[in-house]
């Protein structure tokens, strides 16, 4: 459906995702972010299982500052792995409007991937997609879902169009 430019926008799109080294990025953030949660993880564990930070000595008089960390870990444990999403979709879209950049950057014709975006937008919806693949895909395969909009990996369509044009 798509024409000779708009098919070069979209693949120098994708060889941009290649030229940037997203993958290795994502890769490093993954690991970044995992290792928050199981450091939080690993600070609750202690907390529960290790007794927290009490002494033999002085169990009773450091109550007050076991269950205050223990408070702090729960809310840690529950916070992060939020945090860390949010962080890695922003990141994730970000990289996508660097794609969009560099893409345009590469065959000196940014109209080609915005006439591509819009036509992708306005086509007909992709029932194969689930949450594991929607990151796959070059525009949110998932229209018209509010929530799924919020937690995409990929920026509106409308701002991606918006951007390419004004360059």
């Amino acid at each position: 459906i798509l024409s000779r430019e708009e098919l070069t926008g979209v693949l120098a799109h994708e060889l941009s995702h290649v030229k940037n080294y997203d993958i290795r990025f994502s890769t490093l953030v993954a690991i970044f972010i995992g290792i928050i949660v199981i450091l939080s993880d690993m600070v609750t564990r202690s907390m529960f299982f290790g007794g927290g930070f009490r002494s033999r000595d002085d169990r009773e008089n450091n109550n007050q500052l076991g269950a205050i960390l223990a408070i702090v870990s729960v809310v840690l444990l529950i916070i992060s792995p939020i945090i860390a999403k949010i962080i890695q979709l922003a990141i994730s879209r970000q990289r996508e409007y660097l794609a969009d950049s560099s893409g345009a950057l590469l065959t000196r014709y940014p109209e080609g991937l915005a006439k591509a975006l819009e036509k992708i937008a306005h086509g007909p919806s992709l029932a194969t997609a689930s949450n594991a693949t929607a990151h796959l895909f070059i525009a949110n395969p998932f229209k018209g879902k509010s929530f799924t909009n919020l937690l995409s990996t990929h920026p509106p369509i409308e701002e991606r169009i918006k951007r390419l044009r004004g360059m």
